[in-house]
């Protein structure tokens, strides 16, 4: 019996797998998460020098893969063994092996997240091009939530990549027929683009960032146009209740944008494994 032979006869096995691979992608996630905004960042500010035609300055090698990972307070290199997801955390006890400083409990939180939405994936769809689909949006939508909670960016080497693979899955299709994923993609872009606009108009001030377009119109290039108006609502509510309770009970100041990619991130993934129950019970409400 092949590999894949018994991936497809056992719901365990590849349950089992899925998890262990969301577990190691959370840990690579960690590392885009962290690094990703700083690299833009440092490409943002190259850009702005060359178009003021200010001295080239020299800046630090920044990727994915360079420099290997240290602990950000003592620079000692971290070993194999303490990068094991969500393990590793827990035998050093959340705390740097040589100085002992506290290490962000993100890390094994983003692991373990990542491993559980990809257990929910697998045990959802089974195994198939559904399955390898989900597991890619589920990861990029993690990396997306966490960055735009630490930073209020949602990067277009993201977003946008993830717009097109939307699109090409349709040409099989996959989630969703061609000719949906295109007015999806163009809908979910110009929705809140208009929202944007209103606002700024209405109010001057700036409602939310362009990313946020991006990510919905990423939504719809996979999903469809017909799950936008749901996204938008259920996105929307959780995202109101929250802001609302960290103001009331938390005392935070209202002035303080909060992010709306998070809510969108996972209005999305909801509405992909669970969009056709989610529909009848808001008609069931109504």
């Amino acid at each position: 019996m092949t590999l894949t032979e018994g991936l497809q006869g056992s719901p365990v096995l590849l349950m089992s797998l899925c998890t262990l691979l969301g577990l190691m992608v959370g840990s690579f996630l960690n590392v885009v998460i962290l690094r990703l905004p700083r690299m833009l960042e440092i490409g943002w500010k190259q850009e702005a020098r060359q178009v003021l035609e200010l001295p080239e300055e020299p800046v630090e090698r920044l990727t994915l893969s360079h420099p290997p990972s240290t602990c950000p307070s003592c620079g000692t290199g971290i070993k194999p063994w303490h990068n094991i997801p969500v393990l590793g955390w827990l035998m050093l006890r959340g705390r740097c092996a040589s100085c002992k400083t506290s290490i962000s409990v993100q890390y094994p939180l983003v692991e373990a997240i990542t491993g559980l939405l990809s257990l929910a994936c697998a045990w959802h769809f089974g195994w198939g091009l559904p399955l390898a689909g989900t597991l890619v949006l589920t990861w990029a939508l993690v990396a997306l939530t966490v960055i735009d909670l630490r930073t209020m960016l949602l990067p277009d080497t993201i977003t946008l990549p993830l717009m097109w693979l939307g699109l090409l899955l349709a040409l099989v299709p996959v989630f969703t027929d061609l000719r949906s994923a295109v007015i999806g993609a163009a809908a979910g872009y110009l929705s809140l683009w208009s929202v944007y606009h209103l606002f700024r108009l209405l109010t001057g001030k700036e409602g939310m960032g362009y990313g946020d377009f991006k990510l919905l119109a990423a939504l719809g290039a996979w999903l469809g146009w017909a799950a936008l108006p749901g996204i938008i609502l259920l996105s929307s509510v959780v995202g109101a209740v929250v802001g609302i309770t960290l103001i009331l009970a938390l005392g935070r100041d209202r002035q303080l944008p909060i992010p709306f990619g998070p809510y969108l991130a996972a209005a999305g993934w909801l509405w992909l494994l669970w969009g056709d129950t989610l529909t009848t019970a808001y008609l069931g409400t109504l």
